[in-house]
């Protein structure tokens, strides 16, 4: 078989391909380049559904620019037909997270809870879209001086996060601190229980205006974290964390009978022994405004 035959079929070995006898002086067009780095500026897309509409886009774009150039080969259209098909495709995967973030948009209150509590612990719109079907897309209203829960009668048996208004809270008639937007309603109640375990709340809440808020059931909740573990962390911190803030925020602890000093709302003291039992007296505090004087010795 006649060598030169063989070249043009295409046949020879990579050892056996002809040396380039001159290189091209003049450089491939400008489509050429813009396709190589609109492929570069594709595959540095991030993760995310912003991320992959980043990627997806300016893949197609490339491929698309590619397409252009291979398009003027006329006898190689084989090299047409590929970066077609990728850009093809691209445009339609493009499409479906398009699509797919269009389906987990929210309203405006569970959009402002997601941009003010989930999306900086790094929870994605798919996730939220779960945590907000949990709810079974629910969002209560509470008139002015309508109660949430009253100390000793209302079952813990929801978790709630207040989206507008205010709700105050106060034990045996005494106030403590208030709720505001964007704070756990129940947290305290919520984390002193175990799943399998019931109980009431210790406190009473009141709205002090029209109050809106979205609620999940106890049930519901962790058969989600018994499914993601990944949101049963992100709760968790959440809610240890809305513990913290209003024990923060409390201007005066309460006083039992002892003179200590503790908050009613924590679980150790709501369902543990009483001070009493334990006999423990606390030291008497001098005054600062009191001189201390020597006694005087009676004279016999």
């Amino acid at each position: 078989m006649d060598p030169t035959a063989a070249s043009r079929s295409g046949n020879l070995s990579l050892s056996e391909h002809p040396e380039c006898s001159e290189w091209q002086e003049t450089p491939e067009g400008a489509v050429f380049h813009l396709a190589h780095m609109l492929l570069v500026l594709g595959f540095m897309g991030g993760s995310g559904v912003y991320g992959l509409l980043y990627m997806f886009s300016f893949l197609a774009l490339g491929f698309l620019c590619c397409c252009l150039h291979a398009w003027s080969e006329p006898c190689a259209p084989d090299a047409s037909a590929w970066p077609c098909a990728l850009a093809v495709l691209c445009v339609a995967q493009a499409l479906h997270v398009a699509h797919r973030a269009r389906a987990v948009a929210f309203g405006g209150e569970l959009q402002g809870l997601y941009a003010r509590l989930f999306r900086r612990l790094g929870v994605s719109l798919a996730q939220f879209g779960e945590i907000v079907a949990c709810s079974e897309d629910q969002i209560h209203t509470m008139e002015k001086d309508h109660f949430f829960a009253i100390e000793g009668k209302t079952p813990i048996d929801k978790l709630s996060v207040l989206l507008s208004g205010r709700v105050r809270v106060s034990v045996n008639g005494e106030f403590l601190h208030h709720i505001h937007p964007f704070q756990f309603l129940d947290s305290p109640e919520w984390d002193s229980l175990r799943p399998s375990e019931e109980g009431l709340f210790q406190v009473t809440l009141r709205a002090d205006s029209r109050c809106r808020y979205v609620a999940w059931r106890r049930k519901k909740l962790y058969l989600l974290f018994a499914q993601h573990r990944y949101i049963a962390r992100i709760f968790a911190l959440l809610v240890r964390n809305d513990i913290a803030d209003k024990l923060f925020s409390l201007n005066t602890a309460a006083l039992d009978e002892k003179g200590f000093r503790y908050d009613l709302r924590l679980p150790s003291f709501c369902h543990g022994p009483q001070v009493e039992r334990t006999g423990l007296v606390p030291p008497p505090r001098p005054s600062r405004n009191r001189k201390t004087t020597k006694p005087v010795e009676s004279k016999s």
